[in-house]
């Protein structure tokens, strides 16, 4: 286990009480914000960098089970631990959206999975999974982490988690672990976006500048 300590600008939202099924689009309501520096000691339990990420098998929205073995042409994946309910997920679901759009052509789709437990949070359960699905348009896979098996392989603590994976010849390696970007609130004030930084620089044969961020999120419901 390492320790890894961050001075980063944390946003802190109210993640308990959010209703999946309202038109926010991401937005949130400053009200229920505030914004200070913290210092943040993230323990480290699953996947390192260079670590080799094993397959799973979900079950999709559309009552198909997915894995990464199914993507043949894939040069690797961008997955993401998120939820329906999570006013930090529901900040992502447009990026997410265009991530998959812009990348998914060039080999990295987007595999969204909701590791959190239906008893523990009722708006994330499969069937409401569904619903959040086909009103946003996700175009990718939004699985089930059903027996909540597969976050703690990854190590995700927190609602968006994302992890960047390189398909080579010993596996799918993890070439990012993180944030999405620098904003959790606000997609039009983004300065850096570490996931596509990420990406980009795989498909330039290049390892990324920055391989490590602070998940920004809610904690995971297990």
């Amino acid at each position: 286990m390492k320790k890894i300590a961050y001075l980063i600008p944390l946003a802190l939202f109210a993640c308990g009480n959010e209703n999946p099924t309202e038109e926010t689009t991401g937005a949130i309501d400053s009200a229920n914000v505030e914004v200070e520096v913290v210092e943040e000691i993230v323990e480290q339990t699953g996947y390192n960098i260079g670590d080799i990420a094993t397959d799973f098998s979900l079950i999709n929205v559309d009552n198909k089970t997915v894995s990464m073995a199914d993507y043949n042409e894939a040069k690797g994946f961008i997955i993401t631990f998120t939820c329906n309910h999570c006013p930090f997920s529901i900040a992502n679901e447009d990026r997410l959206i265009a991530l998959n759009a812009k990348y998914a052509p060039l080999g990295y789709p987007v595999i969204a999975i909701n590791p959190n437990d239906p008893e523990l949070a009722p708006d994330d359960s499969f069937e409401l999974m569904k619903v959040r699905a086909k009103e946003k348009g996700f175009n990718f896979p939004y699985l089930l982490d059903e027996g909540q098996h597969i976050f703690p392989q990854y190590g995700a603590t927190k609602t968006p988690h994302m992890y960047v994976l390189e398909k080579t010849d010993a596996g799918n390696r993890v070439a990012y672990i993180g944030a999405i970007d620098n904003n959790a609130k606000e997609a039009d004030q983004v300065t850096e976006k570490y996931v596509e930084d990420a990406v980009d620089a795989l498909l330039r044969g290049e390892q990324p500048a920055v391989t490590e961020t602070v998940a920004i999120g809610c904690s995971i419901k297990s």
